[in-house]
């Protein structure tokens, strides 16, 4: 197997030339770097990567903590985290919690065993305990897409209140007066956000004693059985706020079985969209949210922290959500019967 001492022989450079390519560290001219290089290439060098890692005390590791993998809003997240963790000579470790706490304590544990060099949480709950966690074992952490409270932390999230007040204005305008919001658990701050926007809304428009808010989880079955619920109450929802779009989709099948159309009886908004390959022609009105960006921002910042490039104190970024008017939307004509 080739060593440090056959490509710098090969490219006719010192050993610490070559360390110095390979970690990208020192001022190395253009000319030496691609002499280095095709030397590498031609004798098959392949970086002891571990080694590298116990001595710089770093792993070149970096984990994505999600709470549903197969959710695509949190898929295109995850490639923005990879493509900035591969240009950046890092690996990215996958864990999924399905929304549970035990499993995040339990990746927790394990990240700490691996010594990752940060993390990239999305908290399936609405504690901080696997930040500070992460915290008292000297792990940097950035917190994705939901706040986690009495904690200071990095976090990079979309703008959910401002972007359900927007969707729940447009449903106002268009003359829907009982708006039902499906959302999910009270604990996580996405969900309550978005209530919190929605209300904003009825309350500028002289609708607060008219709200539905069903909590549940951001899954279809809370959807599903939420669009039941509402649907069999003295005050029939005539449009109907899904807070994610896997809510959406269980919306969408308890209205069907309940016979009623999509806008002419009822009016459906949701947060966030399904990518173009899933769908033959885009339907519903959404607010997206830039999932793509804020991975990339997020592992932007975290390896900004491992590096000590962060100046003192934390950094919050928020980004704007868009509003997309599609066909699921129409005016307000009857309330269903």
């Amino acid at each position: 197997m080739p060593t440090v001492l056959d490509v710098a022989r090969v490219a006719g450079v010192a050993p610490i030339t070559v360390s110095r390519v390979i970690n990208n560290t020192g001022y190395i001219s253009q000319e030496t770097r691609e002499k280095v290089e095709t030397a590498i290439n031609e004798l098959g060098y392949v970086p002891n990567t571990l080694a590298r890692g116990l001595r710089s005390k770093r792993t070149h590791a970096l984990a994505l903590v999600v709470a549903d993998i197969t959710n695509p809003y949190f898929t295109s997240m995850a490639r923005g985290v990879e493509d900035v963790a591969g240009l950046n000579g890092y690996t990215v470790i996958y864990c999924n919690t399905d929304e549970s706490e035990s499993k995040e304590d339990k990746y927790a544990n394990i990240l700490v065993q691996r010594q990752v060099d940060g993390v990239l949480l999305v908290p399936a709950g609405g504690n901080a305990k696997t930040v500070r966690y992460l915290d008292n074992n000297k792990i940097d952490v950035v917190v994705l897409d939901r706040r986690v409270p009495e904690r200071d932390t990095n976090l990079v999230c979309s703008d959910s209140e401002n972007g359900a007040r927007e969707l729940t204005e447009l449903l106002i305008n268009l003359g829907h007066q009982r708006i039902a919001i499906i959302t999910g658990p009270d604990n996580v701050s996405t969900s309550t956000d978005r209530v919190v926007g929605y209300r904003q809304a009825l309350k500028a428009a002289g609708l607060p004693a008219n709200e539905q808010v069903y909590y549940g989880g951001f899954n279809q079955q809370t959807g599903y059985e939420s669009t039941k619920i509402a649907m069999r109450s003295s005050q029939k929802p005539t449009a109907i706020f899904a807070a994610n779009n896997f809510i959406l989709i269980g919306v969408v099948k308890a209205l069907r079985e309940l016979k009623m159309r999509v806008p002419e009886d009822v009016s459906v908004v949701g947060f966030d969209d399904f990518p173009e390959s899933m769908l033959i022609e885009p339907f519903f009105t959404v607010a997206i949210q830039p999932a793509y960006e804020m991975g990339k921002k997020a592992a932007e910042l975290l390896i900004k922290q491992i590096n000590g490039e962060i100046d003192e104190g934390y950094q919050k970024i928020i980004l704007p959500t868009e509003i997309i008017v599609r066909r699921s939307t129409g005016p307000v004509r009857a309330s269903p019967e």
